[in-house]
């Protein structure tokens, strides 16, 4: 007899977050619509030394947005990701905790592949396009 094998969920397919030339290293990052485990949120997309990193938009500390004004989620230098609210920084390469309150803690990565001039995101088992209304 042959044990039975599950077979594995086909991926969701990715989603555009935007052009790549919307994010320029160290400034201002992009949010884009995410549901997480069913209940909305929101999500970012940052350039960091070349790259693009994306996170679910809530502090680690208290489960608040980081940024401060739309869109605004590094500290002046461009060096780290911050909560607005209560000032804790993060690695934006890593999303761990590089000080204040979070300690320890690190943002939820999301997946993202940058190909042809596009960002994308990639949805998994607790993070799926948002619930549409329409």
């Amino acid at each position: 007899m042959s044990p039975h094998v599950s077979p594995k969920p086909a991926a969701l397919p990715e989603i555009l977050i935007c052009d790549s030339a919307a994010l320029v290293d160290g400034g201002a990052g992009v949010r884009f619509p995410v549901a997480v485990f069913g209940e909305e949120a929101v999500g970012f997309v940052v350039r960091f030394r070349g790259t693009a990193y994306a996170y679910l938009n809530r502090c680690v500390h208290v489960p608040m947005e980081l940024d401060w004004v739309q869109g605004q989620f590094f500290e002046s230098g461009g060096e780290y990701l911050m909560c607005a609210t209560h000032g804790a920084v993060y690695r934006p390469d890593t999303g761990a905790c590089a000080g204040g309150p979070c300690r320890g803690g690190k943002l939820r990565p999301i997946a993202v592949r940058e190909e042809g001039g596009k960002v994308y995101w990639q949805p998994d088992e607790r993070m799926s396009p948002p619930i549409s209304t329409n």
